[in-house]
């Protein structure tokens, strides 16, 4: 360790052993900065206008400038540049008491830690000292390079650009009276939609303002410029007015410049410590006046402008990445530590203020560090239908949502393509669309619990979001359009398998698919989303489900409704079906993975087998067994109903996941519905999910028919037929695999 001074030091604080650099005090240190402003047992600063808050609050910036810098520069890697230009908006909200922060900027994740470590929540895990977060930095079981649930105190992880809205959003629904800041960047904006899902949510939601979108505008994003640095502050701000927010407070660096710099975006940094300090008192008030804003009704943003890395050791998007030549030993990074350098007094004064502030670290304190009570269930209205006979499978789960909703008040159900449409109409009726417009006819009022904004996006991330915040959520999509929400739901189930607390998995239902489509030709025909899925599996916590008719959708659901800590799609048909399964045959299946619907009798030519995933393409199957008997085949047809049951244990990475599910069908049970001279893998949509099947079976020929693309044709008859789907090719298929 070395020093910026060669002066004697105070005591060095205990955890700040591994800082590099320390100065000297500020002018009127020992005037502002005696002891921490936040005293012991309160958890915010007095006043915003208090000049010991400002100067404490600007102490803590920089604090968090520069472990930003040296924890980044200690691998020569992560992204220091973004974090630094909102490091006075971040050490505000904070010193004002709102730490349930989150962003949808994964860049911003040192600085998110460096927030976690300061006020101790990273003592959970390990981290005790400055030496230990360098160590543990980007490394596995550590710091993340982007932000994870398993790091304490972090609210939610950050995936794709315009996503952190949406947990803002979700934890202001579920926790009235706690604000909910989410830092946004350029990059952000330059999404099609973080502004519309708030500007949907806040319609819906009207009530709901205890969110507070959070602009950090520095004028590049990753490579260059943004496009939204040619706007002028008047633009910018009629912007997020014209989608709904009533108040836009906007902080100005350049307005308190008294370095000369050009440009219209500045490093605050470079002022006299007299205008840093005003600046920093104006983000101060700002903050406050923002915060006071959202938590009193009035939909409201907060924007700090201020150029990229201020502070840092570059600026623009220079200051975005570092590289492997970008480390501690360097020049450029050992002498922006050095203008950064706190004294060891401001150091302890600094973890006094972040430990106390928000009532105690985010470990203790954070909404999503506990589950949420939740409504008990009770047993659902279940149907057991007659096999046989016909049934929609969604209109079967309408009635168990519909009940779901009845006894969780916070239960939300989110759709873009409307549930009357997918045979849910049940569901409206029952728990009502919300919507401030009250209309009978549609099944609309302002308490609904259907949330229907015309965005898969914003449906899937509100349901996602909700389940990760520890709420119940069902997300309801159309097949073809439900990739277009997927990002988020991917996202919300790897955190989910990371989490150091119990929640309720998220669920959706995957409805209207590819065989239904016909009509509406190839664009309604992409049942693609089933690979998405099937892709995870192996994730350990991510379960596709194809249930066979309506007494299985209602086990499936009922199943996933008591599971924790994972993502659940379900695929099912609007149609009326024939019911294949009794009730007990259903559950089996969803349980175990797969069951048998059918079994020959007899036959001495050879036994085939059968195994499906979906629901309608069943249809051509039997059709198909019945010729092949007629062959003097034994035939055998398998629901391939939850095939992440189907993998051997050491295929899935279960052990790693939070509330893990080590259930897997064994070799014995497995081979008994598998096992065969052919076996013939059938789906109406692709075949990964059939994976598991075709990786363990031991028959000696096997063959795989599935979905080629969409086509417009009359009925779903015809779209099977354009893809293959038909007896007469599954009997031709087999024939040739037999010779």
């Amino acid at each position: 360790m070395s020093a910026a001074i060669d002066k004697v030091l105070p005591e060095i604080p205990a955890f700040a052993a591994g800082i590099e650099y320390f100065g000297q005090p500020w002018p009127d240190f020992e005037r502002y900065a005696a002891d921490a402003v936040i005293a012991e047992g309160q958890s915010a600063v007095p006043t915003a206008s208090d000049k010991s808050s400002v100067y404490q609050t600007l102490l803590g910036a920089d604090a968090l400038r520069y472990l930003t810098l040296q924890v980044t520069g200690a691998k020569g890697s992560g992204h220091p540049g973004g974090f630094a230009s909102s490091a006075e908006a971040h050490a505000a909200l904070m010193m004002l008491g709102h730490t349930n922060m989150v962003t949808e900027v994964g860049h911003h994740a040192p600085g998110f830690y460096s927030a976690m470590f300061l006020d101790s929540s990273l003592e959970e895990m390990g981290i005790h000292t400055v030496e230990d977060m360098r160590k543990r930095f980007r490394e596995r079981e550590g710091l993340l390079g982007h932000l994870s649930g398993a790091v304490p105190g972090i609210l939610s992880p950050a995936g794709p650009l315009g996503q952190g809205q949406h947990f803002a959003m979700a934890g202001a629904l579920l926790h009235p009276g706690t604000l909910f800041p989410v830092t946004i960047g350029d990059g952000g904006m330059g999404e099609p939609y973080p502004l519309s899902a708030m500007m949907h949510f806040h319609t819906a939601y009207p009530d709901v303002t205890n969110f507070l979108p959070v602009l950090v505008w520095n004028g590049y994003s990753q490579e260059h410029h943004a496009m939204v640095s040619t706007w002028s502050n008047e633009r910018m701000t009629d912007y997020w007015r014209a989608h709904g927010f009533q108040e836009v407070v906007l902080v100005d660096a350049k307005d308190f410049d008294d370095a000369g710099q050009g440009g219209a975006y500045v490093d605050s940094t470079r002022f006299s410590l007299s205008q840093r300090l005003a600046f920093q008192a104006a983000v101060l008030e700002g903050a406050d006046r923002a915060a006071r804003s959202a938590l009193g009704g009035t939909l409201t943003a907060f924007i700090i402008k201020q150029l990229k890395g201020a502070g840092v050791h570059a600026t623009g998007s220079k200051s975005h990445n570092l590289y492997p030549n970008d480390t501690l030993d360097q020049p450029h990074i050992s002498e922006a530590l050095q203008r950064r350098a706190l004294p060891p007094q401001a150091w302890a004064l600094v973890r006094d203020n972040f430990r106390r502030a928000g009532g105690g670290p985010a470990v203790a304190t954070a909404v999503t560090e506990r589950p949420i009570p939740l409504a008990p269930l009770g047993a659902l209205p279940k149907r057991d239908f007659p096999t046989g006979e016909k049934q929609v499978p969604a209109t079967a789960l309408g009635t168990l949502v519909s009940a779901v909703g009845k006894a969780d008040p916070h239960f939300v159900v989110t759709n873009a393509d409307g549930n009357e449409a997918s045979a849910m109409k049940n569901i409206n009726e029952a728990l009502g669309i919300r919507h401030p417009t009250t209309d009978a006819l549609y099944n609309q009022r302002p308490d609904g619990q259907v949330y229907e904004p015309l965005n898969e996006d914003a449906c899937a991330g509100m349901a996602a979001a909700l389940a990760l915040f520890g709420g119940r959520s069902l997300w309801l999509s159309y097949e073809s359009f439900a990739i277009n929400g997927w990002p988020i739901f991917q996202t919300v189930t790897q955190a989910m398998a990371e989490l150091r607390r119990r929640t309720p998995s998220v669920i959706a239902m995957f409805t209207a698919g590819a065989l239904e489509q016909g009509r509406n030709g190839w664009t309604h025909q992409r049942p693609e989303i089933e690979n998405y899925v099937a892709a995870q599996m192996r994730n350990g916590n991510v379960y596709p489900l194809f249930p066979v008719d309506a007494n299985m959708i209602q086990s499936a659901y009922e199943w996933a409704l008591g599971t924790w800590n994972k993502g659940v799609a379900i695929f099912a048909s609007k149609s009326p079906l024939p019911v294949r399964a009794t009730p007990e045959q259903a559950r089996e299946a969803v349980e175990q993975g797969a069951i048998s619907l059918y079994e020959s009798a007899g036959g001495d030519e050879g036994t085939v087998v059968f195994a499906v995933t979906g629901d309608m393409v069943y249809l051509p199957v039997f059709e198909a067994k019945d010729r092949l008997e007629s062959m003097g085949l034994r035939v055998r047809i398998v629901a391939v109903v939850n095939p992440r049951r189907l993998y051997r244990p050491d295929d899935v990475a279960w052990e790693s996941c939070s509330e893990p599910d080590r259930v897997f069908l064994d070799d014995e049970r497995f081979n008994a519905l598998f096992d065969a001279d052919t076996i013939i893998g059938v789906s109406g949509g692709p075949g990964a999910p059939l994976e598991p099947v075709m990786l363990r079976s031991r028959a000696p020929r096997r063959d795989l028919m599935t979905w080629k693309r969409g086509e417009t044709t009359a009925t779903p008859r015809e779209v099977m037929s354009f893809n293959g789907l038909t007896a007469e090719n599954m009997v031709e298929r087999i024939g040739r695999a037999l010779g």
